[in-house]
C-alpha cells in the first residue's frame, strides 16, 4: 500500500471514530504550499449530511490529527478546508524505503484479464498516420494496466477480409493470371508468390483505384472478397500467403513504433464463430430479415435519438465489420473469458462500437458482467488543422512518417558525443521516441498540430528533453562514484528537494488515475513535472564536489530514485532511451 493511501485509511478511521460514516477520504494536493502540502476536503460534504458546521466538523479533525506526528502546520482555511503537510521524517523515510523499487509505493488494482483492441491494421495496405494514435495509446495503455496488476492480452485485429482483400486479389489475378491457384481444378496445392513486400506495398492501391473507377470491377473485387469469405481455395489459399507477408510489413513498422501484440489475429479468425453465432440470434427471435439482409434491432427504450440497427449480413451473403466484431467477441469470451474488452480507435467509430456492444448484449454474447468499453482518441492534424496529409494530399504512410521525425531529430544530434556508426540507430531512437510523446501528451481525445519540428526540441515538453535530462542524471551517478544501494537519503536542504520527494509521492496516485480513465497524458505530464523539477534541483546544487557527505549521499540517491522513475515511465508509454544524444 502506497504512504499516501496508508495515510488516507488512518483519517477515514478517524471520520469513522468521531461517528462519521464515509466510505473514502478527499485527500489533493494543495495548490497553497504556503498553507499546506495536502488540503482534506469532507468537511463540506458532511457538514451536508451530519447538518453541523464545517468549521466545527474540521476542529474536531484537526484535533485528532495533532496528536499524530507525521503530520505538520494543521490548519483550517475558508469555511471547513483543512491543511496538512508532512513531517520531514516522513519524506525522509520515504525516500529509503523506496529507494532500491519505487514500484512497492504503487498501488495494485484488483486483478482482472482484459483484452485490448487497438492498432487495427489492414493487411495488404501499409500503415499510415491515422494507425499512429490507436497504436501509441493502446501500447501505452496495455503497459499501464500490466503494472498496475491486471492479466493483460494485446490484439491488433487485423482488417483480413472485405474489399482490401477482394481488390488485392483481383489486382493479383490481373497481374499472374498464370498462378497455379487460378487454374482450373486447383486442389490447395503450395506455390511461391510472384511479388516481395515491396511489390505488395504497390498492389492493393492499384486494385483499389481500378474498383473504384469501374464499376463491374468493383462488383467483382466484393465478389472475390465473398468467395474468400466462403473458403474458395482458388483466392483464399492466395489471399492467405500475401496476408502472411503483409503481417511482417506490419509487425517491422510496429516494431519501430515499440509496439507488440499478444495476438496477432483478424476478422477471418472470427468467421468459425459466425454461423453459429447467426443461428442463436435467430433461435432468440432477434434476427430480422429485409430484402434478403439479416439487421439486428439494438433501440431501446430509453435512447433519445434513434439508434440505427445493426447490420449483419448482407444479401448477397457477406458479412459486415459489425459481424465480425461480434464474432471476435464470441471467439474472446470463448477462449479467455476476459473481464473486460477495451477497443481504442478513432472517436468517429463511436457509433459502430455502441451499436456492437448493444448487439453484444441483448444477444447474450458475453457475462452479464463483462465491460466492453470504447476508448476513442482524435485526430493528427497538419498546421492547417485539418487530418494530416501529404503534399499531395494523400494519407501519409507511417513509416515514411517516422522516417520524417527522424531525419528532424538526426539534425540536433551531438556528432562529438555520438559515435558515427550509432547516429542513424540514435536518430530513430530519439525521433520515435519523439513521435510518440508528442502523440501521447494531448488528452486522448484532444486532436493535435503535427510538427516535427516542434517534437524534436530539447526545450519544452519533449522527448528529447526528457531523454536528454534521463541520461545527465545516469552520467551524474555515473562519475559520482558512490553506490546509492548502500547509502540513504538523510537530510532535505531545500524547497526544491521537498518539491521532488512530494511529486515522488503523488506517482501511485497519477498512474491509477491513468488507468482509470484511459489516459496516458497523465503520465507524459507527470514526466515532465518531475523532470523539470529535478533539473531545477540540478541548476541550484553542485552534486558532485558537494563537501557535506550526508548531504552529497542523499541527493545522489533522490537523483538515482527520479532516474528510475523516469526510465519505469518512459517504458509504460513506449518510449526507449539511446546510449548518447
Amino acid at each position: 500500500m502506497s504512504i499516501i493511501k496508508d495515510i488516507k485509511k488512518d483519517i477515514l478511521k478517524i471520520y469513522n471514530d468521531l461517528g462519521y460514516e464515509v466510505d473514502d477520504v478527499l485527500l489533493l494536493p494543495s495548490n497553497r504550499r504556503d498553507l499546506g502540502e495536502y488540503q482534506l476536503n469532507d468537511c463540506m460534504k458532511l457538514a451536508g449530511i451530519y447538518h453541523k458546521n464545517p468549521r466545527v466538523i474540521a476542529e474536531e479533525v484537526k484535533s485528532r490529527l495533532e496528536i499524530d506526528n507525521r503530520f505538520k502546520n494543521i490548519n483550517i482555511a475558508g469555511i471547513g478546508f483543512i491543511n496538512i503537510s508532512l513531517s520531514d521524517e516522513v519524506l525522509i523515510n520515504y525516500v529509503n524505503s523506496v529507494k532500491d523499487d519505487i514500484k512497492k509505493d504503487i498501488d495494485k488494482q484488483d486483478k482482472k484479464k482484459i483484452i485490448i483492441d487497438y492498432g487495427g491494421a489492414n493487411c495488404a495496405k501499409a500503415l499510415h498516420v491515422g494507425h499512429l494514435r490507436s497504436a501509441n495509446i493502446g501500447e501505452a495503455i496495455k503497459r499501464l494496466a500490466q503494472l498496475l496488476g491486471y492479466e493483460v492480452l494485446g490484439d491488433t485485429h487485423l482488417g483480413d477480409s472485405g474489399f482490401n482483400a477482394g481488390a488485392t486479389v483481383m489486382e493479383m489475378e490481373d497481374r499472374f493470371p498464370n498462378l497455379i491457384c487460378f487454374k482450373e481444378g486447383y486442389k490447395g496445392e503450395d506455390f511461391d508468390l510472384p511479388i516481395n513486400k515491396y511489390d505488395l506495398g504497390e498492389i492493393y492501391p492499384a486494385g483499389s483505384k481500378k474498383a473504384k473507377e469501374d464499376d463491374k470491377l468493383l462488383e467483382r473485387a466484393r465478389t472475390i472478397a465473398l468467395e474468400i469469405q466462403n473458403n474458395n481455395l482458388k483466392y483464399s489459399v492466395l489471399w492467405n500467403k500475401i496476408k502472411d507477408m503483409s503481417i511482417e510489413n506490419i509487425k517491422e513498422t510496429y516494431k519501430r513504433l515499440n509496439c507488440s501484440f499478444e495476438l496477432f489475429e483478424g476478422e477471418l479468425d472470427s468467421f468459425k464463430y459466425i454461423p453459429d453465432m447467426l443461428e442463436d440470434l435467430k433461435n432468440k427471435g432477434l434476427l430480422d430479415f429485409s430484402e434478403g439482409a439479416q439487421v439486428m434491432e439494438i433501440g431501446q427504450a430509453s435512447d433519445t435519438k434513434e439508434m440505427p440497427p445493426i447490420l449483419l449480413v448482407k444479401s448477397n451473403g457477406a458479412y459486415l465489420y459489425g459481424t465480425t466484431d461480434l464474432g471476435t467477441i464470441v471467439g474472446r469470451m470463448k477462449r479467455f473469458n476476459p473481464d473486460e474488452i477495451w477497443y481504442v480507435t478513432d472517436l468517429r467509430q463511436s457509433l459502430h462500437f455502441e451499436q456492437v456492444f448493444r448487439a453484444a448484449r441483448k444477444g447474450s454474447l458475453v457475462n452479464d458482467d463483462t465491460k466492453l468499453l470504447h476508448f476513442g482518441f482524435g485526430t493528427v492534424n497538419g498546421k492547417d488543422g485539418k487530418p494530416f496529409k501529404t503534399r499531395d494530399g494523400g494519407v501519409m504512410n507511417l513509416d515514411t512518417l517516422i522516417d520524417l521525425v527522424k531525419e528532424e531529430a538526426k539534425k540536433r544530434i551531438n556528432k562529438d558525443v555520438v559515435n558515427i556508426e550509432k547516429i542513424d540507430e540514435t536518430a530513430e531512437i530519439i525521433g520515435v521516441s519523439s513521435l510518440k510523446y508528442a502523440d501521447l501528451l494531448p488528452h486522448r481525445a484532444t486532436d493535435y498540430i503535427f510538427d516535427p519540428e516542434k517534437f524534436s526540441d530539447l526545450e519544452g515538453k519533449t522527448a528529447p528533453y526528457l531523454l536528454y535530462s534521463t541520461l545527465r542524471i545516469k552520467s551524474l551517478l555515473n562519475k559520482s562514484c558512490v553506490d546509492v544501494d548502500i547509502v540513504n537519503y538523510s537530510k532535505i536542504s531545500s524547497d526544491t528537494e521537498k518539491d521532488i520527494i512530494l511529486t515522488l509521492l503523488d506517482l501511485s496516485s497519477v498512474l491509477n488515475h491513468a488507468l482509470d480513465n484511459k489516459t496516458p497524458s497523465d503520465i507524459a505530464e507527470y514526466i515532465y513535472k518531475l523532470t523539470s523539477l529535478y533539473n531545477k534541483f540540478y541548476s541550484e546544487n553542485r552534486i558532485i564536489t558537494e563537501k557535506d557527505n550526508y548531504k552529497k549521499d542523499s541527493w545522489l540517491v533522490l537523483s538515482n530514485l527520479v532516474y528510475n522513475v523516469n526510465l519505469l515511465l518512459l517504458d509504460v508509454l513506449g518510449l526507449k532511451i539511446p546510449d548518447k544524444m
